[in-house]
C-alpha cells in the first residue's frame, strides 16, 4: 500500500481559500497554486493514515521513520508555500512546475519505500501528469511527464526494501486488489474535483482576457474618434471666428439697425454661434485632459444644478423632473468628460421622450461614497438586442449613421472614472439608465500631511 494516498474524507482547510480571494485582482496562477497546496494537504494526511494502516493493520513492515520523515518534509514545504505565496499577486509557470516536481519526487520516494513497482498506488503518477498538462505550457508539462517516467523506471531498475505480492484470484480480499481499487477511486475523485476547479479558473481567466481585449478595441476606437473630433474642432475655429466678425459687421449696417426683427435674428445667430464655440472649446479641453490643465473646484450640488440648468436651457424639453437627494454637499473637481457624459444620457432620453425626462441623484453605498445618477424617460424603451449589446459602438435603434455612439462614449468615460453604466426598461413603459461613480474619483486631491522629520531638520 502507498502512504501517498490523499486521505479520503479528510476535511479541506477552510483557511486556505481565505489567503487570497478569487477576484479580478489575483491571477489564475495564484489560484492554481492554492489548489495544489490544498491537494498536497490531502496527500500528507493520506500518507500518514496509509502508513499506519499498512504497517499495523496489514502487518507489512515499512521503514516508518524514513516515510514519516518524507511526509514531514512535504508538510514543511507546503507551509513554506503557504507563507511565501500568500502576499503575492501572481504565480509563474516555473513556480507551478517546481511545485509539481516536488510532488512527483515525494510520490516516488514513498512508492520506492512501500513496494516500488508492485505498489498499486503507482497510478497516482497519472494525476500529477494530468495536473501538469492542465496547468503548464507544453514544454513544462513534458518535464512532469519525464519526471514521472524516470520515477517508474528507477523503481523497475532498483526495487525498494518492500515487495507486495498480488493474488488476484482472491478478489476483493486481496490487499493488492483493495489498493488498486482505492487508487482508482481516489484518482478519479481527485481528478474530477481539482481538475474541474482548475479548469473553471482557466475559463474565468480566458473570459477576463477576452473582456480586456474587447475593452482595448473599444478604447482604440475612442482614441480614433477623439483624434477626429480634435482635428475637426481645430478646423472649425477659423470659420466660427469669421462668422463672428461678419455678425459684428452686420449689426452696424443700415438694413439691420433699422429693423428690430433682423436685430433679434442676429442675436439668436450670435447665441448659437457662441454655443458652437463653447462646444468646440469643450472638445479641445477634453482632448488635452481638462482636469490636469485647468481644474475647477466646485461642489457636487453646484455642478449638477449648473449642468441641469444649462442643458434644459438649450434643449426643447417640455418637463425635466430633476430631483437631487443629497444629505450634505461635498466638494468635487468639475470634470468636462463627466459633464458631457451626463449630457449624452439626457440627450438620448430626450430623443426617446420629448415630453418628459426624469433625473434623480443620490449618494449610496457604504458611508455614502457612491454617486448614483438615474435618468428615466417615457419612451418605447430599449429592445432586447440593444440591452444585450449595451455600451457597444453603433448599437442603436435610431437607424442613422453614428447612432449609439453617445452611450458608448458615456460607458467608457464612466469606466475611466472607476464607475459603471447600466440600462434597463421601466414598468409599464420607458427606459432607465443608471450611472454609478465612486465619489473618490471626483474629490479634489488631498494635501500631503506635513513631514515631522522635515520640521526637525529645519
Amino acid at each position: 500500500m502507498d502512504p501517498r494516498t490523499p486521505g479520503a474524507g479528510a476535511p479541506a482547510s477552510p483557511a486556505l481559500f481565505e489567503l487570497a480571494p478569487a477576484d479580478e485582482a489575483h491571477g489564475a496562477g495564484l489560484r492554481n497554486m492554492q489548489q495544489l497546496i490544498e491537494l498536497r494537504w490531502y496527500a500528507i494526511v493520506g500518507q500518514v493514515a496509509t502508513i499506519g494502516f499498512v504497517h499495523f493493520a496489514l502487518d507489512i513492515e515499512l521503514p516508518l521513520v524514513t516515510m514519516l520523515g518524507i511526509a514531514g518534509c512535504l508538510a514543511a514545504f507546503n507551509l513554506a508555500c503557504l507563507v511565501f505565496w500568500r502576499p503575492r499577486q501572481e504565480v509563474g509557470d516555473l513556480a507551478l512546475l517546481a511545485a509539481l516536481l516536488v510532488d512527483v519526487a515525494a510520490l516516488t520516494a514513498q512508492l520506492y519505500l512501500s513496494g516500488g513497482i508492485t505498489n498499486p498506488f503507482l497510478f497516482l503518477y497519472l494525476l500529477q501528469v494530468a495536473l501538469g498538462a492542465l496547468l503548464l505550457p507544453g514544454w513544462a508539462a513534458w518535464v512532469v511527464v519525464a519526471a514521472a517516467c524516470a520515477g517508474v523506471l528507477g523503481m523497475v531498475v532498483s526495487p525498494g526494501p518492500v515487495t507486495i505480492h498480488a493474488n488476484p484470484a482472491r478478489g476483493v480480499a486481496d490487499p493488492y486488489v483493495q489498493g488498486l481499487l482505492a487508487c482508482f477511486l481516489l484518482t478519479a475523485a481527485l481528478a474530477a474535483l481539482f481538475i474541474g476547479r482548475i479548469a473553471r479558473i482557466l475559463r474565468d481567466r480566458d473570459a477576463r482576457l477576452a473582456a480586456l481585449r474587447q475593452q482595448a478595441v473599444e478604447e482604440e476606437h475612442i482614441v480614433r474618434m477623439g483624434l477626429l473630433a480634435s482635428g475637426a474642432a481645430h478646423e472649425l475655429g477659423t470659420p466660427l471666428a469669421t462668422l463672428s466678425v461678419l455678425l459684428g459687421d452686420w449689426r452696424r449696417m443700415a438694413p439691420f439697425t433699422e429693423h428690430p426683427d433682423l436685430q433679434q435674428d442676429l442675436d439668436e445667430m450670435q447665441a448659437q454661434l457662441e454655443r458652437c464655440k463653447s462646444i468646440v472649446t469643450g472638445i479641445l479641453l477634453s482632448a488635452g485632459d481638462a482636469r490636469g490643465e485647468a481644474p475647477a473646484q466646485t461642489t457636487l450640488a453646484t455642478f449638477l444644478d449648473g449642468l441641469v440648468s444649462e442643458w434644459s436651457a438649450t434643449r426643447p424639453v417640455c418637463t425635466l423632473d430633476y430631483r437631487r437627494h443629497l444629505e450634505a454637499d461635498v466638494p468635487i473637481i468639475s470634470d468636462s468628460g463627466l459633464k458631457q457624459m451626463i449630457g449624452n444620457i439626457l440627450d438620448n432620453a430626450l430623443e426617446a421622450s420629448p415630453d418628459w425626462v426624469g433625473m434623480e441623484v443620490r449618494l449610496a453605498g457604504g458611508d455614502r461614497q457612491t454617486l448614483v445618477l438615474e435618468v428615466s424617460d417615457n419612451g418605447p424603451g430599449f429592445s432586447e438586442q440593444t440591452l444585450a449589446n449595451f455600451g457597444k459602438p453603433y448599437n442603436s435603434t435610431k437607424g442613422r449613421p453614428g447612432g449609439g455612439l453617445g452611450l458608448f462614449l458615456s460607458l467608457n468615460v464612466a469606466r475611466s472614472l472607476g464607475g459603471r453604466l447600466n440600462a434597463s426598461n421601466r414598468s409599464p413603459g420607458g427606459a432607465r439608465v443608471v450611472l454609478e461613480l465612486p465619489l473618490a474619483a471626483l474629490l479634489p486631491p488631498q494635501p500631503d500631511p506635513p513631514d515631522p522629520d522635515a520640521d526637525d531638520d529645519e
